[in-house]
């Protein structure tokens, strides 16, 4: 499917590779949707039409997709209205979008879900939730 190796890529990979694992393939979801209705979708990149190969590996194309798709849900800065595998964008220093899924490990002592996310040093289990600015919450449970 084009992926690149497991322990490098961008958050957006660890995203991908999650739904992939439960039989979802939001590469082709994505590509599908864009496809249909490109105008959608963030011109960020001067695209004149959808590329398969990098369109899902774009946060902001993401946060269209589940926001066209899923259920947007309100930012909080209350731990327990994130849920397990939630997916939850933030905007990083020098304005770079980043994204995570919430997972049902807690940091210790705490109400709060751990973060699985890549940022720049392969996939990492951390306590990320709100160390950064949160600009997204979404749920995404396609119908089958």
């Amino acid at each position: 499917m084009g992926d690149v190796p497991k322990n490098i890529g961008v958050c957006t990979d660890v995203v991908i590779r999650s739904y992939r694992a439960v039989g979802i393939d939001l590469q082709k979801l994505v590509h599908e949707d864009m496809r249909r209705d490109f105008s959608a979708y963030p011109p960020n990149w001067g695209l004149r039409k959808p590329d398969s190969n990098i369109d899902h590996r774009r946060v902001p194309n993401l946060q269209t997709f589940f926001t066209r798709h899923g259920n947007t849900l309100p930012i909080s800065e209350e731990a327990l209205d994130y849920k397990l595998g939630d997916l939850v964008t933030w905007m990083l220093p020098g304005n770079l979008p980043h994204i995570g899924i919430v997972t049902d490990k807690l940091v210790q002592g705490t109400n709060r879900s751990l973060i699985v996310h890549n940022i720049g040093q392969g996939p990492r289990l951390e306590d990320a939730l709100f160390q950064y600015e949160l600009t997204g919450h979404y749920r995404y449970l396609p119908s089958r």
